[in-house]
């Protein structure tokens, strides 16, 4: 069952009879030409030299051609996901699986979220694995990456062709996608979430949940998109949590802080939670460095150069009493 639904009040995109994603709406863009493009990458350090493979097709055939190229990645997989970011210092998310998680348990996810992956334009998202190294990773215009070690071309090339697909010298025409790209307006295709009012962060949670994904950044360092270090930023954390009495509650917790890593953030949370003992963290939901100017209101006196770190603005909102357990 489909645990979703998408916006019925939107239409799709289809250009020249090139179909887009629902979450996509371009601009003045001129449609790739339909087929397969192939690039020899030499391997970096320990990584072995691979084919590239990058697929364009109209929407119609994405899920099928998805389904058919997941049979080349082998029992085990790490999962990815990129997301546009709500952090201040970086425009992409990417969330990766902590620990090679069962292919059939990562094609279970992706077949129940896949009206999702392959129609929001601020998602994308994929499989690889190490031994062989494989990868199968759907872009944002849904595109379809395969990256595969030298002796799987001819594995990708039949499936390809068997797929009614013929090689190209290009698919989306040079510097077309980024020019695309800059005139792309993004829009929410998700409506509900089983019946319930959602969104892509939501979508996201869940997908966190089933592939064990962790957010793929350096917990020591403060840096930019481009690598400047950054030194104290204010953070926004927003943590589910439940108490202890009986029976206990749930909540979402919201903290404001200064810290100059997500590893000192987390070190300053959980003294936090040590030193209060009212409540336990259930789960953290998101830890975005925020920009000075977006503050709340009730930090409108905090300087904007901040030493030390430290936690300024702590906020509770209960959902009620958790829910029973299993009997034991």
């Amino acid at each position: 069952m489909n645990p979703c639904s998408l916006r019925p009040d939107i239409e799709r995109a289809v250009i020249d009879g090139f179909a887009l994603p629902l979450g996509i709406s371009p601009g003045d863009i001129t449609p790739p030409t339909v087929g397969y493009t192939i690039e020899y990458s030499t391997g970096e350090g320990d990584e072995p030299d691979t084919y590239s493979f990058y697929v364009a097709v109209s929407h119609e055939r994405v899920a099928s051609i998805v389904e058919r190229v997941f049979s080349l990645l082998p029992a085990e997989v790490c999962a990815i996901v990129e997301i546009s970011s709500r952090d201040a210092y970086r425009q992409t998310d990417i969330f990766l699986s902590r620990e090679p998680i069962p292919l059939d348990d990562f094609l279970s996810t992706w077949r129940r979220w896949q009206a999702v992956l392959l129609e929001d334009g601020s998602i994308a998202a994929g499989g690889n694995s190490e031994d062989p190294f494989v990868e199968i990773f759907v872009d944002q215009w849904k595109g379809v990456s395969i990256i595969v070690p030298l002796d799987m071309r001819d594995d990708v090339e039949g499936l390809l062709t068997s797929l009614g697909l013929q090689e190209v010298p290009e698919t989306w025409a040079v510097g077309e996608e980024n020019s695309a790209m800059e005139n792309v307006r993004i829009r929410p295709v998700v409506e509900s979430l089983d019946g319930a009012a959602a969104d892509i962060d939501d979508v996201l949670l869940e997908l966190r949940r089933d592939w064990q994904m962790e957010l793929n950044i350096d917990p020591d360092t403060n840096i930019d998109a481009v690598g400047r270090h950054l030194g104290n930023t204010l953070w926004h954390a927003v943590i589910g949590v439940h108490g202890y009495g009986e029976p206990p509650e749930i909540a979402d917790m919201t903290i404001w802080a200064t810290a100059g890593s997500l590893g000192q953030l987390e070190t300053l949370i959980d003294a936090m939670f040590r030193e209060d003992g009212e409540w336990a963290i259930d789960e953290v939901f998101s830890t975005d460095r925020t920009a000075f100017d977006e503050r709340p209101d009730e930090l409108r006196d905090l300087p904007a150069r901040r030493r030390d770190p430290g936690i300024h603005l702590v906020t509770i909102e209960r959902r009620g009493e958790a829910p029973p357990g299993p009997e034991s």
